[in-house]
């Protein structure tokens, strides 16, 4: 077969199968894994596929920012139950960074009732869900994404580049085992690079859904993170995948 025909066969694969492993096309193409490897790197670079670790997928519109509403209640069991396990990572008296997003918004509420912790937020809504607790509440400052919530801007960018925590809850939009944690928007990605950079220690809370997708703009790769913390809905395999990169606590919700 010929290269251009290896190709489109391959394309074709994906295009019916949603995904393609390298080992299983060189057995049924009676090829090298390296001449496939060369296959889906130009397929890439066309457009047609993207790669992924040890095969590649079918390209899906990269994530877009979600306004607050459309958000707030989608998958709420499972970042319910996300939070509760967060809660388990955060020692007495610390300072938590809680990134904007509907997740840290559950680890939050369940913060209520504590007395003992500082919280530092980019986000509003959570600083108003904390008007009515003991908790010492720091909200970032900066230009308001309407719709969101979310804080941004050099004000924002100041305060963290001048503040040491001792923990930091990353919401996430898209995480990938190749492209790492990703954000809609560059300005998004840089205050979440700033706020990795200001805790000890950083916690992904990413429900399933937001596996194998891409954002437009990087904010670390996988080995940046102390774990990540998701629900059951993620596969066995994609566990298994994400496990040889980062620690994975999944939880059973209610």
């Amino acid at each position: 077969m010929l290269p251009n025909e290896r190709r489109r066969w391959i394309e074709l694969e994906i295009i019916n199968q949603g995904k393609v492993d390298i080992e299983k096309l060189a057995k049924q193409l009676n090829v090298s894994t390296m001449t496939i490897r060369r296959d889906l790197a130009k397929l890439e670079e066309e457009g047609k596929i993207v790669r992924t670790h040890g095969g590649a997928i079918y390209p899906k519109a990269l994530v877009q920012e979600t306004p607050y509403l459309a958000k707030k209640g989608k998958n709420i069991r499972q970042k319910k139950a996300i939070a509760r396990k967060a809660l388990e990572f955060i020692p007495e008296s610390a300072n938590i960074i809680l990134d904007s997003g509907t997740t840290t918004m559950e680890v939050a509420k369940l913060l209520k009732g504590r007395e003992d912790l500082t919280i530092i937020t980019n986000d509003i809504k959570i600083a108003a869900e904390l008007t009515e607790s003991k908790l010492k509440v720091i909200v970032t400052g900066g230009e308001l994404q309407n719709r969101v919530g979310t804080l941004y801007g050099w004000p924002t960018q100041e305060l963290l580049k001048n503040i040491h925590a001792d923990i930091f809850f990353l919401g996430a939009h898209a995480v990938d085992i190749e492209s790492g944690v990703t954000a809609p928007t560059f300005e998004k990605s840089l205050i979440k690079k700033l706020m990795i950079q200001a805790a000890e220690t950083t916690w992904l809370l990413a429900d399933s859904s937001k596996f194998n997708q891409k954002a437009f703009s990087f904010v670390c790769d996988l080995s940046r993170l102390e774990g990540i913390i998701t629900d059951s809905g993620l596969s066995e395999e994609d566990r298994n995948n994400y496990e040889e990169y980062v620690t994975i606590y999944s939880v059973d919700e209610d």
